[in-house]
């Protein structure tokens, strides 16, 4: 797993005896947690047991840092007093993470690896060794004869901000994950092999992330989100309640509609901005790694994704099959069995959902 665990990396218990944990997704905006167990019925393999959003204020989190431990962990003590679960897996977002990915000779040693990759950190990212957590996954190079390291690195003093206001709330973090690496867990089908963008279309701003064979290999985070379509919706129809808009986004959209194409002309120019940033990250891909890991498909999640037409806008201007994700594909069929999270709501859980699968899939 792609992950920066602090506890039970080299000891991990045995599966009947792992306590129950949740997935926690923090952003500027709420906590979104989710909880799975093993389903009861043959007619699914795991069920829902705890969900749930907790509104946080202003100025808490920013840009991925934690600004204030007190009030975080007050809001983070609410999860486990509403859950009774003391163990969790949170996410890191991308704005604090350095990705980058390096040649290991295929008879390297494993018990070598971890200590070249030490001395290798400072080549890529700007941060030391002595500053940063880090971990790794390896996968065969696409040339033969050596392993391709995909390496996550994020500087301590973030990743310990989150892990004291754990503490402070009653919490044992078991790991911490980037969030695009816990997407991609959920909204991937276990064992695809290919070369996917995902899109992370939030409140505040749009994540970006690639992923090969499971395993994420780039990220960046345009800072354009749903609130910035909802500001450029009231500039054009006028003050209006933010149900009432995102009620407009869902079912409107970018849809030009007979007799109203008021909604469109807010949204389009905002969601163009977004559309060109994708461009550039794809053409950039593309254009390094289009022999051997070509981007095949855009997937789309977070809760912004609802909006009406962008699968269909994304697919004609970026010339790519686009998709909205299926958040619940690796937990359970939804068809068979109905989640009490609607379908809208679901993908602003994409993270939450990809961190609470970690301990029953057996992708990155």
């Amino acid at each position: 797993m792609y992950s920066l665990s602090l506890i039970n990396r080299w000891l991990p218990p045995p599966r009947i005896l792992r306590p129950a944990y949740l997935g926690v997704d923090i952003s500027e905006s709420s906590i979104k947690y989710v909880g799975f167990g093993r389903a009861r019925s043959g007619l699914s393999r795991l069920q829902l047991e705890q969900w749930g959003e907790i509104e946080i204020g202003p100025d808490v989190v920013e840009r991925g840092e934690v600004k204030d431990i007190k009030a975080l962990a007050r809001s983070l003590a609410d999860v486990k007093k509403r859950t009774g679960v003391g163990h969790v897996r949170l996410s890191l977002p991308e704005e604090r993470v350095y990705l980058f990915e390096t040649e290991i000779g295929g008879d390297t040693d494993s018990s070598a690896i971890r200590e070249l990759l030490e001395f290798r950190l400072e080549e890529n990212v700007p941060l030391s060794p002595r500053d940063a957590y880090f971990d790794y996954r390896l996968r065969p190079s696409e040339g033969g004869g050596s392993l391709t390291a995909s390496v996550a690195a994020c500087p301590k003093i973030v990743a310990d901000a989150y892990y004291e206001t754990c503490r402070a709330a009653g919490l044992m973090p078991l790991s911490f994950e980037v969030e695009s690496q816990a997407i991609a867990r959920a909204v991937l089908p276990a064992g695809d092999s290919g070369t996917k963008l995902l899109v992370d279309f939030g409140k505040t701003r749009t994540g970006i992330g690639i992923v090969h064979q499971g395993a994420l290999s780039y990220t960046s985070t345009i800072d354009i989100g749903g609130n910035e379509l909802s500001a450029s919706m009231k500039r054009q129809l006028g003050e209006r309640e933010e149900s009432e808009l995102t009620r407009i986004k869902n079912d409107q959209g970018l849809v030009r509609t007979t007799g109203s194409t008021s909604a469109s002309e807010a949204l389009l120019p905002v969601v163009s901005v977004i559309k060109d940033e994708i461009l550039t990250h794809l053409q950039y891909w593309n254009n390094k790694h289009a022999a051997a890991r070509p981007i095949t498909e855009v997937v789309l999640c977070g809760g912004t994704a609802n909006l009406r037409g962008l699968p269909e806008y994304f697919r004609e201007t970026l010339g790519i099959a686009t998709s909205v994700a299926d958040v619940w594909q690796n937990a359970f069929d939804a068809k068979i069995f109905t989640p009490p999270i609607d379908r809208h709501h679901s993908f602003g859980y994409a993270t939450a959902i990809g961190l609470a699968l970690a301990s029953f899939t057996k992708t990155p």
